[in-house]
């Protein structure tokens, strides 16, 4: 498998998870479905701690933690609520990722433009916004450090706070967790000397207890930034 066929698994789970997930579900049983998605469209393996699918739902989706210390929540989805799901299949060691933030209204999930929850509606436009705004920022001669200070300055600007754990904005794909490096202060490596690379802004509202996360994998074609 190629990297766009893995990724193309944890998006066509994600687009899965969309149509299934109900009010009343549990985040186990929405873990164990994605990650039986996943084994079925083709992944072997998890590349993350050997989970495949980290799952945050109402006010836990402000939490950021590594993924040595998660556990998924006994929590039960509401008939209005948040989730937040992150997937991570590996096959024959290529890795997909991505995540996305979901609101779930009258018991299921809905596109974001149809939300009543205004909050909500924000937290994701801001999402969508603040990729197109890296993808119109970055060359292949952008360091991970230089769009570090210029998105957490984007972030700060559009009223939100970043809310990961080491501060950082994404990271490099790579073979070994080990390996990775990270859209963080100090790194001076360029973007364009990597073969691809995560944006994935976790994002809240200061002073809310709700959160969101948009994460997609990014490489040079040419000099154009594209999407995998």
């Amino acid at each position: 498998m190629q990297y766009k066929e893995v990724q193309k698994i944890a998006k066509d789970t994600m687009n899965y998870a969309k149509k299934n997930i109900r009010s009343g579900m549990t985040l186990h049983k929405i873990r164990e479905m994605c990650e039986h998605k996943m084994l079925e469209l083709g992944a072997d393996s998890f590349w993350y701690w050997d989970v495949g699918a980290f799952i945050f739902a109402g006010n836990e989706t402000t939490v950021s933690i590594s993924g040595t210390q998660y556990q998924t929540s006994d929590k039960v989805i509401e008939n209005n609520d948040i989730i937040t799901i992150d997937l991570s299949p590996q096959s024959a060691g290529i890795w997909g990722d991505y995540a996305r933030t979901l609101i779930v209204e009258n018991g299921k999930v809905t596109e974001p433009e149809k939300t009543a929850n205004t909050e909500w509606k924000r937290g994701i436009f801001t999402e969508k916004l603040l990729h197109k705004e890296m993808c119109r920022f970055v060359t292949r001669k952008t360091t991970f450090e230089e769009l570090y200070f210029y998105m957490n300055e984007a972030i700060e600007n559009q009223g939100f706070v970043n809310l990961d754990f080491m501060g950082n904005l994404g990271h490099s794909i790579e073979k070994k967790k080990e390996d990775r490096i990270y859209i963080e202060k100090g790194n001076k490596i360029c973007l364009g000397d990597v073969s691809f690379f995560t944006f994935e802004p976790h994002i809240s509202i200061a002073g809310s207890k709700y959160g969101y996360k948009r994460e997609n994998i990014y490489y040079f074609e040419d000099n154009k930034l594209v999407e995998l």
